[in-house]
Formats: C-alpha cells, structure tokens, sequence
C-alpha cells in the first residue's frame, strides 16, 4: 500500500521538504518562502479563494494568531519608547555589583522577568550595550555573559501566553480548532521550571563551558594605537589638482589613510579610487599621531586652508573606536560594503567585520552583510552618531539614549496589566472570558491613543516579515490539514511504527519541534507542528493540550545553534563566538530541558482528564 494516498498528499510532502530546504538555505527571505508554499496550494486546487469553501485561503488572513503577534510587537514598542525596558537597564547596572556571579544571577532574572511580558529582542538589544559596557569597565569577559543573556530571553518568554510568538501562534491555531483551556498564565508554571533550570545550570554546568571569547573592540589596543581625523586642503594650482587618488602620493601613506572627501563643502559620493581632486578640496584622514604630523609635510597640501574659499586650515580631532550590529530589519544585508560604498557614504571606517564565528580583519569588503555582523567602526564622533541613527545599525558600544516619553510609561504599564489581569481571570468571578486577539488589539489601541507610541513607530516596531510568513504558513497547513496529510502522517506515527504510548509521543513531538526550531523559523515550527500534535492527540483518543504545550516549548527551545532564534543571532556576532560555542553549551540545556517537559506536561494536563 503506498504511503500517499492522494496526489495532492504526495504533493505537499514534496512541498513541505522545499520549504524547509529553502528556509535553511535562505534562497529567498523567510516570509516568500511561505507565501509562495501558500500560493503554490492555491493554483493547484488544493486550498481555494471561495468565500463558502470552509478551506478558503484569504482565511488566514482573518486569523487571530498574527493580529495578536503584531499587537504584541506594538504593545512592546511603548514598553521601550516610555522609557521601561531602558529604566530596568540602568537598575540592573546600578545592582550588578562587583561580582561576575551577582551580575549573571541579576542579569537573567531582570531579563527573563521582562521577556515574559515583551518583546524579548527589544529586551536583548537595550541589556546588549549595557552588558558590554559594564564588561569593559570591570575588565569581565563578555562572552561569559552574552549567552545567558540570549537564553533567559528566550526561556522567560515561555512563562506566560504571550510572552513569545510562537505560544501566541499555538494558542490561536488551538482555538480555531475548537480546543479551549489555555489562558494567560496557563503555561506559567512549566516556564517557571524552565527558568530555574536554566539559571541553575547556567550557573554550574554551563558557566563552565561559556567559551573566552575576544570581541571586535578587544583585537585593537585603542590605548597604543589611538587615530585622529585630520583635515586639510588641495592647493591651488598643486601638483594633485586634477590627478586622480589612486595617482596621487597620498594612496601611498601607510600611517595615514583618507576618510572622506569633501567638495564646496559636501561630502562626494563617487569611490574614493575614482576621484580626481581640485583646488580646494577638503580631505579627511585618519591615522596615528605620527601620520598626522606628516601630513603637513605632504606636497600639494594646504594645513592653512584657502581663505577665499571661507575655508578653515587644518582640523584634527580624536577618532572614536565602536563596535555596531546589523539589525534584522537593515537595508544594509545582501549588500556589501563596496556595493553600499560604506566610508564615503556614512564618513566612517569599517576596521573589522566578525562573521559566523570569524573576526575578518582584511578583504571584508566585498562580503556580503548579513544579520548579526558585527562591524568595527572608527570615525568622528558627529559622523558615529549619525550612523547610529540609523535603524540599520545597533550600537553596542554604548546605550542608546533616544528621547523617550517616560510621563507616559504609567498608561503603557497599565496597558499591558489591564491585558494581562483580564486574560488571566476572564471567566472568573463574573468576569466575561474575552479572546486574546482582542485584548491585545484593546491594549495596543490604548497605547496608540495615549501616544505612548506614534503611529510611525508602531508600524516600523511591527516585525512584517514575520507577520506575513506566519500568515503564509496557517494557508499551507491549512492545505496539509484539507488533504489529509496530517492525519496520514499520524496514522503513521502510530500505527505503521508503533508509536501507541502518548507519554512517548509527546517527548517525540517535543524533540521533532525542538530539532526544528534550530534550523529554522520558531514561529514556522509552531505552525506547521501544532495541527499535526491536534491529529495525533485525537488518533491516540487523548487529550490535545498536552500536546500543544509540547510544541509551544520545543518550539522555543532554541539553544544549540546561533539561527534558530534572533537573540542568540545577536549575541553571536556580539559576543565573538564560533557556531560551536552554541552547541556545546546549549545541547546540555536542551536535552535537560526536553526530560523535564516530557515528565511535567502529563503532569499538569493528563492525557485522559
């Protein structure tokens, strides 16, 4: 008997493995790889756009799982912009004290409390320059910290329904098929468990294998090698009027180099090897004291500037030394540093580019940028400020001091108590049960209102790629589920290989959702694998909430791999590690982690209640 009953079966199996073959590969960005699996059940008749099809397509799009997520993206985004998240930063600086252990115990506390309530990458980039700084100042190694950082996010988001998006993605899939009983804090205690857990091995085990790890700023004594940015001026009728740079004796200085050129006053765009100077060009260089010194000495060069011209003699001032991420959201990935012509554009240098594990200090140039690079950049302070403007670009070389709205930040905390009081006792004590989706879409309406958060910035704080992906994967489950693909699989599971033992597939599902979120998208996990844990339960005549749970904490469960999920892509670049670091510290957790959820979960939601 073949295995596929139906073409349509054999088709979305084949389907399946190119989306997960594509979501590894990263040929296309995640949210087309899923639009497109969605698209492709449209055009071959599986799914349909009929308004009376109960399997119509533009369902998804009235789903309540990513309206809730792009709530909580908003209702986050007023936690940091009033100033919340930053306040609970500079306590924990304050409170670190001298001792690395204090700081790693107040750290994960601080940020796995705030996880459970927000956005945990917001959390991770607000601690991130915090952590570094305060490991800089007390002569710490960062790389002891960065990690733990990452995982108390990660497993502070498992203590409430909201606290991460693939709970929020599980818990909406559930309710659409019916399933009820999981409120706000249902999960609660099992994250918890997940919490202590991890901050009791992170503070044995795991303290013992977090790796040395040198950051970018560490490779450059900045004390021995401190540059300067120096200004000086083209000659009237110079030997370097009219002569290209590449021609010129100043391509040749070896203890100077130049940052930028400048024309009437306006920085020239074209690269710096096809420029032919003019009399009265304005030129930025960088070097050591010694090269700065010379530059005086170097023909064609005026120190006293061109008084005609209204232009000032010689400028120098200290160049500043940063370390900057590439945020996930940057224009700036898929494009290299010559193809985004870096140095003439933001008026600074990129000294060293650390990239999946390797710290590249030559022929960077022509890498392409990708997510979780971290750069070394030197130049003026002026120019590092405007570069880090940029939402391109994260500064973890210091806080980012935004001006934030803190008379506000009492109406965003009671926003997001107001949602969490009512989601945990609604349907108690005469209070009305209200859904989720709308809770969250009151709570992010009451910030916008309040203008906790302007409209801009909720829209730019909404994670589109994520939202859109996740829309496209319910269309291709949905397919999976009209087919009867998921149900062949469980017969599969159960049946052909013996799998009858709930307590043995749930730590099977658990560990599938677990391998799969370290590969890729959580939030892709959750949808794919939380109908199909439905269907199980109900071929094994069992409870469906244990099952869901499993998958709302294997799909979290990222530890062993830095792309998994976003706050360990940050930390990685951030905190100099090599892939492996990942594995060796986080495969211990995991499987610990994995033994405990396959024991509480039928503890706390038995199979037959």
């Amino acid at each position: 008997m073949p295995f596929f009953e139906t073409w349509q079966q054999a088709f979305l199996a084949g389907l399946v493995m190119m989306v997960f073959l594509a979501f590894v590969k990263e040929w296309i960005s995640a949210e087309l790889v899923a639009l497109s699996a969605l698209l492709a059940c449209v055009v071959t008749g599986i799914l349909s756009v009929n308004q009376d099809d109960p399997f119509n397509a533009l369902k998804v799009f009235s789903h309540p799982a990513p309206i809730t997520v792009a709530c909580m993206f908003v209702i986050s985004a007023a936690l940091e912009r009033t100033g919340v998240i930053e306040t609970l930063g500079v306590w924990f600086e304050k409170i670190a004290g001298n001792s690395p252990t204090r700081m790693l115990v107040v750290m994960m506390a601080l940020v796995a409390f705030l996880s459970s309530f927000a956005n945990n990458t917001p959390v991770v980039v607000v601690f991130l320059p915090i952590v570094l700084a305060i490991c800089r100042k007390r002569d710490f190694v960062a790389s002891k910290f960065l990690i733990p950082l990452s995982y108390a996010a990660i497993v502070g988001g498992t203590m409430t329904i909201i606290g991460t998006s693939t709970n929020l993605i599980a818990l909406g899939i559930a309710e659409k098929e019916g399933i009820q009983g999981l409120g706000m804090f249902s999960v609660t205690p099992v994250g918890i468990v997940f919490v202590v857990i991890t901050f009791v091995y992170m503070l044995t085990l795991g303290k013992k294998l977090l790796p040395d790890r040198a950051t970018l700023a560490t490779l450059i004594d900045t004390h021995s090698s401190r540059e300067f940015i120096t200004h000086a001026f083209v000659k009237k009728d110079s030997n370097l009027d009219g002569k290209a740079f590449s021609e010129s004796r100043i391509a040749k200085m070896k203890k100077a180099r130049v940052l930028e050129v400048l024309r009437d006053g306006v920085r020239l765009q074209t690269p710096l090897n096809e420029i032919v100077f003019e009399s009265g060009d304005e030129i930025v260089f960088k070097g050591v004291l010694e090269g700065v010194m010379g530059i005086s000495k170097t023909e064609g060069i005026d120190v006293r500037g061109n008084d005609s011209r209204g232009l000032e003699g010689i400028r120098t001032e200290s160049a500043l030394l940063m370390e900057g991420i590439i945020g996930p959201e940057s224009s700036m990935t898929g494009k290299s540093l010559k193809e985004l012509n870096f140095r003439q554009r933001f008026g600074v240098l990129i000294l060293a580019v650390h990239r999946r594990g390797r710290n590249l200090r030559e022929r960077f140039e022509d890498e392409k940028l990708a997510f979780g690079d971290t750069l070394l950049v030197q130049g003026p302070a002026e120019k590092m400020n405007q570069l880090f403007q940029q939402r391109d670009f994260i500064n973890l070389s210091e806080r980012k001091h935004a001006q934030v709205r803190q008379s506000k930040a009492p109406i965003a905390i009671g926003a997001l108590l107001l949602f969490m009081i009512m989601g945990a006792l609604g349907g108690r004590f005469g209070i009305p049960a209200i859904p989720i989706v709308q809770l969250a879409f009151t709570s992010a309406l009451i910030v916008l209102l309040a203008r906790c958060v302007e409209p801009q910035e909720a829209y730019r704080a909404v994670d589109w790629k994520v939202i859109f992906m996740i829309f496209g994967m319910l269309g291709f489950g949905m397919a999976i589920e009209k087919s009867g693909l998921a149900q062949r699989i469980a017969d599969s599971l159960i049946h052909d290989l013996g799998i009858e033992n709930p307590y043995l597939m749930l730590a099977l599902m658990y560990l599938l959702a677990a391998v799969m979120t370290e590969i890729i998208s959580n939030n892709a996990v959750a949808v794919l694998l939380t109908p199909l844990a439905i269907v199980v339960a109900h071929t094994l005549d069992a409870s469906a909430l244990p099952f869901i749970i499993a998958i709302m904490f294997g799909s979290s469960a990222s530890f062993s791999t830095p792309i998994g999920y976003q706050t360990n892509t940050f930390v990685y670049g951030a905190g100099g590690y090599k892939f492996g670091d990942f594995f060796k510290v986080g495969a211990p957790l995991a499987f610990i982690l994995w033994g405990v959820a396959s024991f509480l979960i039928p503890i706390l939601w038995p199979f037959h209640p």
